[in-house]
């Protein structure tokens, strides 16, 4: 480094904590040296968020929140923006892949016992992470203003209305009207692009600086931070930077190949990722024949399906569906396993999570079909299992057989 860039950079330190903030969380951040293919989903997850920011920034230029003008804004973005479609493109398959790599990093943190102390922190902003992404998500649904946007919209934030005394004030307020409206469309447009985004930049902060406290996960559940070296430095640990930093770009590779096939050859994906009716204007007078979310909501919008109504009011659907995201939050306390890792844990945890993500993938095609009787029948099924869960995992996590966990990290 020239005397020049040193004398910068020391200048820089007097009134920033850069090269604290640069060795605390990256030249001098040990993690454990057994990392897996597992542990590429929490980089991908913060690259996904940034090139959202990046591409959402660009969509607003040339978008238009108003009612008439939305719908025919998106496809002036797709037809006469200079390379208009590939930004558009990138975000919505932006919007699944965020899903994809999340809904992965949290099986990660399920099968290693990531939630479990001294980590109980970094769950509980992860779940809020998830609660904000989610809201997210449904604002931008909105935008479009196609078929499925407005109905999609109509019939979800209807559900509100069915939360005793305050719900039919609380979907006016979220609508701004009576119905879904170019008021709503405003509002939408506010909350994705301004606030939540806030909100979702500083939980994945918080987020990183309480992973960074406390140190990572491994694959085999052990702290490393309890046997160190002379110099205070992990035995069972290698510097984040260069080793991760290095690593995570074959992660990052690998990932844009298959999402770059994605935008480039199906970014519909057979009406997964973009739904076909929303390629045709909101019309507040003809219902689309299924009205469903995108498949990212889909499992808890079946369990909604799947609990009958009481006396005329959904309220014990949305209950049920609230419920679904809430338990997550008390993971962390319902295990009650002396191991953290599922290499070590026995065949009660390792056959309970199976059927927990049988039953979730299974809920989450469910909520793409017709409520027919049979169906219906399945996700009531389904969502039993999926709440059994967390019900029975104080019983079947300390009464399961857990085997020996080695002093130090291994390689498997």
């Amino acid at each position: 480094m020239t005397t020049k860039t040193q004398a910068l950079l020391d200048w820089i330190d007097a009134r920033f904590p850069l090269t604290k903030m640069w060795k605390e969380h990256l030249s001098e951040y040990y993690a454990p040296k057994n990392f897996n293919f597992w542990y590429f989903f929490g980089s991908l997850a913060l690259l996904v968020l940034v090139m959202q920011i990046v591409t959402g920034i660009f969509l607003t230029m040339h978008y238009k929140p108003d009612e008439n003008l939305a719908f025919a804004s998106v496809e002036y973005i797709m037809r006469d923006v200079p390379w208009g479609w590939l930004i558009r493109y990138l975000h919505s398959t932006g919007a699944s892949a965020f899903f994809i790599v999340v809904y992965l990093h949290m099986y990660r943190g399920l099968i290693y016992g990531s939630y479990k102390k001294p980590r109980e922190l970094i769950w509980i902003f992860g779940v809020l992470i998830y609660v904000a992404l989610m809201a997210e998500a449904f604002m931008g649904y909105l935008l479009p203003w196609g078929q499925m946007s407005y109905w999609g919209a109509q019939v979800i934030v209807n559900l509100f209305s069915a939360v005793p005394f305050v719900g039919e004030d609380l979907a006016i307020w979220l609508r701004g009207d009576y119905v879904v409206s170019d008021a709503t469309l405003n509002r939408f447009f506010a909350f994705h692009v301004i606030a939540v985004p806030l909100v979702l930049l500083l939980l994945v902060v918080a987020h990183i600086i309480a992973l960074h406290e406390v140190g990572s996960n491994n694959p085999d559940g052990i702290e490393i931070k309890a046997r160190k070296d002379a110099d205070g430095k992990p035995l069972d640990g290698i510097p984040f930077h260069p080793y991760y930093t290095v690593k995570d770009i074959v992660g990052v590779v690998v990932f844009l190949i298959f999402f770059a096939a994605v935008v480039f050859f199906a970014p519909e994906l057979g009406g997964w990722f973009l739904e076909h009716d929303n390629f045709v204007p909101a019309d507040p007078l003809k219902t689309p024949e299924h009205i469903k979310p995108l498949w990212y909501f889909t499992p808890f919008y079946a369990i909604l399906r799947a609990v009958p109504p009481m006396f005329d009011s959904q309220f014990p659907g949305v209950l049920a569906m609230g419920l679904a995201i809430v338990v997550l939050f008390f993971l962390p306390w319902l295990d009650r396993s002396p191991v953290k890792s599922i290499r070590y844990r026995g065949p009660l945890f390792k056959g309970a999570l199976a059927i927990f993500i049988i039953s979730f993938v299974a809920l989450g095609w469910l909520g793409t079909q017709p409520a027919t009787p049979v169906l219906t029948n399945l996700a009531r099924v389904f969502s039993v299992l999926y709440f059994a869960f967390f019900i029975f995992m104080p019983w079947f996590t300390k009464a399961d057989k857990t085997k020996p966990v080695p002093e130090r990290v291994t390689f498997k």
